[in-house]
């Protein structure tokens, strides 16, 4: 028969679903706490405890000293009796002797009980941490405990859930007692147990729902591309197949859309659109304005303003592609990560007709297109005049929409190709550890040093690309002139910029003499020296001043940049590198390897040159 020890230890560890090792070791530190405040011992005398599960007994062993004759038994103990504990203790020893008080198990109990409470009480917190930290990013059921205005309580069996107003679908209201499912966001420390937040509002809780609801997606048939959702309104979904014959639309709808209906009861009737994802950018778009009917999708991909989409929609489709307070356009952007530009097709049909008029760079095209556009225009009129538009017509404004803005995308591309040329050719201009160098390292002026770092430019690479590629959008910042402009390109490019870190493997054997070593060091500056020669004279005059240059000339500035010949440019580049490298190269002999070596100093913070580390 199990004593009432053994009973009351079961119950609780199953009680607070607990290790018994956990419980254990809670009891143990309530009974060393008991001793202590019992006999009022000191916190730095060992003290350990010792339970005995079949009779729930306690024994107490405590660190004593073995003397001869015992002045304080708290501390010290016969050596006759230690030996009993330690046989080969001898004076001075410490020795662990039991010393359970009497009626410790009465005294234990009463002044155990808040321990061992609140060290089960921490197992437990620690236990329900441990659990919902690794099911963030999952589903959870919950029922609802209490309602408040800033949140709502969930319980969650053994822990409780926070889902914050912010976290909840508009338009969303809850009882206590319902039965709501949640997504774990959030699982966190806190000194009163884990605080576990959940969110309905969150697009990877339709991603679970999806995966729960589709088979197909959990057995890796279907895959889910992207997710766009606006809580409480609308949601679409890219979905793609990963096996040829698998409809990827009709697996996450279902048989009548039983499947997509459950999801959108579990999401307060919110709208969820299941479109198929398309590898080709521009029929993603358009499959994404769904369910409205694109003409023609236009992409243009620019380094200042990133990636726009021109949407063409028939007339009587505009509204519906934009939707309610925008959130069609603005879930199609989200899912496919491009920002939408919508027209209406007679505005485009304007638009383009202007151009080919206007414009003398597109003679070409209006030549070409000459007779559809006195169909346009005629087309045009009759809108204008109210007149119905046959199918046909709206078709020949389709393909003349289509053929100019076809034109214009391809030079778009043009003009994009080349500037990614001319990008190329200005970072080949400076060095790349320009980029690593802060504007606050580098000697100018503390007001344009201000006026740069306010208009967002933070390290000398940025500064110097700006420069090259558009020197109008430096000069246009407030507080830049002239003089300005002169400092930040005379300063930026003649910074010495750290050169890129190469790793050299030793590959010298033990024999090769210090003397070796050295000759070969040297023959290598040497090449390197001549390479650098020829480098420079190779180099063309540097793309940032002839930026400078130019606008000097735009603003009547006698901003000029000293000319030197080829000879002398290359002369002067190669003796200031010769300087900076035989200041930053160091030979020295290692003892430990028995080698002359060399090596480079480097700069690790603003005063290590200053301060000699190296």
């Amino acid at each position: 028969m199990k004593s009432e020890f053994a009973l009351a230890f079961n119950e609780i560890t199953e009680r607070f679903n607990l290790p018994p090792e956990t419980v254990m070791g809670a009891l143990e530190a309530a009974m060393i706490s008991a001793y202590r405040r019992s006999v009022n011992a000191s916190s730095a005398q060992n003290v350990e405890v010792k339970i005995l599960p079949e009779s729930g007994g306690v024994e107490i062993f405590v660190e004593k000293e073995a003397v001869e004759g015992v002045e304080n038994e708290q501390t010290e103990v016969v050596l006759e009796i230690a030996k009993n504990f330690d046989p080969e203790a001898e004076l001075g020893d410490m020795v662990m002797v039991e010393s359970t008080p009497k009626d410790f198990g009465r005294v234990a109990a009463q002044t155990a009980k808040q321990v061992i409470l609140q060290r089960l009480r921490e197992a437990e917190r620690e236990a329900q941490y441990e659990e919902y930290v690794e099911r963030e990013g999952d589903l959870v059921h919950g029922t609802v405990h209490s309602v408040t205005p800033q949140s709502v309580t969930v319980g969650l069996g053994r822990a409780e859930a926070i889902l914050p107003r912010n976290q909840q679908i508009p338009g969303e209201h809850f009882r206590v007692r319902d039965r709501i499912r949640t997504y774990v966001l959030e699982v966190r420390r806190s000194p009163r147990g884990p605080v576990i937040v959940v969110s309905r509002t969150h697009p990877h809780m339709l991603r679970r729902l999806l995966e729960m609801e589709v088979p197909e997606i959990n057995q890796g048939l279907v895959e889910i591309k992207s997710i766009a959702r606006e809580a409480g309104k609308r949601a679409k979904v890219a979905v793609a197949a990963l096996r040829e014959g698998v409809d990827p639309v009709g697996a996450c709808v279902g048989m009548r859309g039983v499947r997509i209906q459950s999801i959108v009861r579990d999401l307060s009737d919110e709208k969820i659109d299941v479109i198929e994802w398309h590898p080709d950018t521009a029929t993603f778009v358009a499959k994404a304005l769904a369910p409205a009917r694109v003409s023609g999708v236009y992409l243009s991909e620019e380094i200042d303003r990133g990636k726009t989409a021109i949407v063409v929609v028939p007339e009587d489709q505009l509204s519906l592609a934009i939707g309610r307070a925008g959130v069609n356009a603005r879930l199609g952007a989200k899912l496919t990560g491009w920002r939408i530009d919508i027209k209406s097709l007679p505005e485009t049909a304007v638009e383009s007709l202007m151009l080919l008029t206007t414009d003398s760079s597109f003679a070409e095209v209006a030549e070409e297109q000459a007779e559809t556009v006195l169909q346009v225009e005629a087309i045009l009129t009759k809108k204008e005049e109210g007149r119905p538009i046959t199918p046909e017509e709206y078709q020949t404004l389709t393909s003349f929409v289509d053929r100019v803005q076809s034109e214009i995308e391809s030079r778009r591309d043009a003009r994009r190709q080349l500037e990614l040329e001319k990008l190329a050719e200005v970072r080949a201009s400076f060095p790349e550890t320009a980029f690593e160098v802060e504007l606050t390292e580098v000697e100018l002026s503390t007001r344009v040093q201000n006026l740069l770092i306010e208009a967002g430019y933070k390290t000398a690479g940025q500064v110097l690309q700006k420069l090259g590629m558009d020197p109008d959008a430096i000069l246009g910042l407030p507080g830049i002139g002239p003089k300005a402009m002169i400092e930040i390109a005379e300063t930026l490019n003649s910074y010495a910029y750290p050169e890129p870190v190469v790793e050299i493997e030793d590959v010298a054997e033990e024999e090769v003499v210090a003397e070796e070593i050295e000759g070969e060091v040297a023959a290598v500056l040497e090449t390197e020296e001549a390479v650098e020669v020829e480098i420079a004279k190779e180099a063309e005059a540097p793309v940032v001043e002839d930026a400078v240059e130019e606008l000097a000339e735009k603003l009547g500035e006698s901003i000029k940049i000293p000319e030197i010949s080829e000879e002398e440019f290359a002369q002067d580049s190669a003796e200031s590198k010769q300087r900076r490298k035989e200041q930053s190269r160091i030979m020295e002999f290692d003892p430990d390897l028995g080698e002359v070596v060399v090596r480079r100093r480097r700069k690790r913070d603003e005063d290590a040159w200053d301060k000699g580390e190296f």
